[in-house]
C-alpha cells in the first residue's frame, strides 16, 4: 500500500538525515510532516526532498504526467513546492499538531481524527495528549484558529 511506503521512506530519511518526527499524517493525495531537527541544522528541504523523490522511486508510474513535468522528466506526484512554517511559540506549535490530526476530517477520509490509521494521533492519545474522543466534535475547525490560513 502507497500509505506504508511514503511512511517507509519517511523513515529511512530519518535514519540518514535524523529529525524528530513532531507529528505527521498521510492522506491519499497528499500528507503532512511537522519535523524538528537537530541544533544548527536547518536542512528541511533536503529532507522533504529525499522524502518526495525516495517515494517516487519505489511506486509504479501509473499517475498522469502532463507534457511540462515529462519534458522535465518529472514524475506528477507531487507538488513542485511545499509549505514550510517556523514554529514561534508553544500556541503556534499546538494549533500546527491540531491541524495535522485533524486533517483527514476536514478532507473528508474520516468522520474523526482518531479514525485515520495514518496519522501520528494514535501516539497522541496513548501518550494522554489527546483524549481518544478529540475532534470529534465536527465543529472543532469552526472554533480552533487551526487551519491553511495560519501564519
Amino acid at each position: 500500500m502507497k500509505f506504508d511506503v511514503l511512511r517507509d521512506v519517511i523513515n529511512q530519511v530519518k535514519h540518514k538525515h535524523p529529525f524528530k518526527l513532531d507529528a505527521k499524517v498521510i492522506m491519499p493525495e497528499h500528507f503532512h510532516i511537522m519535523m524538528t531537527l537537530p541544533e544548527n541544522d536547518n536542512d528541511y528541504p533536503k529532507r522533504i526532498m529525499l522524502i518526495k523523490s525516495g517515494f517516487s522511486k519505489k511506486i509504479p508510474k501509473t499517475e498522469r504526467i502532463n507534457p511540462s513535468r515529462l519534458r522535465k522528466r518529472e514524475r506528477g506526484i507531487w507538488q513542485r513546492r511545499y509549505w514550510e512554517h517556523l514554529i514561534r511559540d508553544e500556541d503556534d506549535y499546538q494549533k500546527h499538531v491540531d491541524y495535522i490530526h485533524y486533517n483527514p476530517v476536514k478532507h473528508g477520509h474520516a468522520q474523526k481524527p482518531s479514525d485515520w490509521a495514518y496519522s501520528t494521533i494514535h501516539k497522541y492519545i496513548d501518550l494522554g495528549i489527546y483524549d481518544k474522543n478529540w475532534g470529534n466534535d465536527n465543529r472543532i475547525h469552526e472554533h480552533q484558529n487551526f487551519g491553511e490560513n495560519i501564519p
